[in-house]
């Protein structure tokens, strides 16, 4: 661990952990070993990174939200209040546990309360919309929503 950020007194950090310079790691927060978190990142409240996920620099974790193993997050990033990550296509209580690997590039915005589910690569700068659920990769420069009837909607915004 380096000693150019800052960590509340309440956040747990685990030994073998690589946070870059400027990183603020909030109330509550967890951070597993092996985890790589950039410089001037901002980790909020609650906010739970698992072992050996990759966060670059400038990203911006909103309280609530779980980054669990097998994701990889690119430079500035946001990622909004409780949105999730899911990292295992067919979750089991009992057998075999199948990671799948997670990508979100440069740029990216998930809204608050949207779903990712594994497997899926969210390309340079596109957005998601809150409460959103992707089950496919998004291209880049690209917006996708869910309307309240449950239409999805994608538009490119070059």
């Amino acid at each position: 661990m380096s000693e150019g950020y800052f960590k509340h007194e309440s956040a747990f950090v685990e030994e073998g952990t690589e946070i870059g310079e400027g990183t603020n790691i909030w109330h509550y927060a967890h951070v597993r070993e092996k985890a790589k978190l950039g410089e001037n990142c901002n980790i909020g409240k609650d906010v739970y990174v698992d072992t050996e996920v990759e966060i670059g620099n400038n990203v911006k974790i909103q309280n609530g939200v779980s980054v669990y193993q097998g994701v990889k997050v690119g430079d500035n990033v946001f990622l909004g209040p409780h949105m999730t990550f899911t990292n295992d296509v067919y979750p089991r209580a009992e057998g075999e546990w199948n990671v799948e690997k997670t990508f979100v590039e440069d740029g990216v915005s998930i809204g608050a309360h949207a779903t990712i589910l594994s497997g899926i690569t969210l390309g340079k700068y596109c957005m998601v919309g809150a409460g959103a659920v992707v089950t496919k990769d998004v291209p880049e420069h690209t917006l996708v929503t869910e309307s309240s009837c449950g239409e999805r909607f994608r538009l490119f915004l070059r």
